[in-house]
């Protein structure tokens, strides 16, 4: 068509009518409409075929790259539950490391504060169960019998003697420090002794 167009131009130099030349641009103009309009056609023809294939191409597509995506997933998610786990695991390490420190430390001030620690007091619960049980023993003995005939010292009149200041050597019994208490029952008849 241009070849064309370009020989007319060069025969209307040589003398070629002005009509020609226009009959040939319309003819080149109806040729060129009728070829948009086969394109237009043949488009919408094979349009809706091209369409379709490539419809079912991105569906296959989308599979594939979603079973891809799925593994790498998969593969990723584990890679992170690993790290997790191992993160935890030194994070419970460090945390067990500090609670026994913190708890000897604790140990260690309450002990220079005197506080006794649990073993201990289990020790002297022991020790006070064991004397209860004692006392209880010698609380159900039978009671001696008192002599007949020799009367009891009475100290009606007289004043008891102050005692002195007590001694720092003094024996202790236990582990608490204090003197035994008396067992119930056990009292002092005045016997003089």
């Amino acid at each position: 068509m241009v070849k064309k167009l370009k020989k007319l131009a060069k025969g209307s130099r040589r003398g070629l009518s002005e009509t020609e030349l226009v009959r040939t641009v319309r003819d080149s103009a109806q040729q060129i409409w009728l070829a948009g309009l086969g394109a237009w056609g043949k488009t919408r023809d094979e349009g809706v075929k091209v369409f379709n294939a490539l419809v079912r191409e991105g569906k296959g597509i989308e599979s594939h790259t979603r079973r891809l995506a799925g593994a790498r997933v998969g593969i990723v998610t584990s890679q992170m539950s690993k790290a997790a786990s191992g993160a935890q695991a030194r994070a419970t390490a460090t945390w067990d490391k500090l609670e026994h420190v913190f708890e000897q430390r604790v140990a260690r001030a309450l002990h220079r504060l005197g506080v006794p620690t649990s073993k201990e007091i289990a020790a002297l619960t022991r020790r006070v169960e064991s004397l209860t049980a004692s006392v209880e023993k010698l609380g159900r003995a039978p009671a001696r019998s008192k002599k007949v005939g020799k009367p009891a010292h009475k100290t009606a009149g007289r004043k008891a003697p102050a005692k002195g200041p007590a001694r720092k050597g003094a024996a202790r019994s236990g582990a608490s420090g204090h003197a035994p208490a008396e067992a119930p029952g056990a009292t002092d008849s005045g016997g003089g002794q």
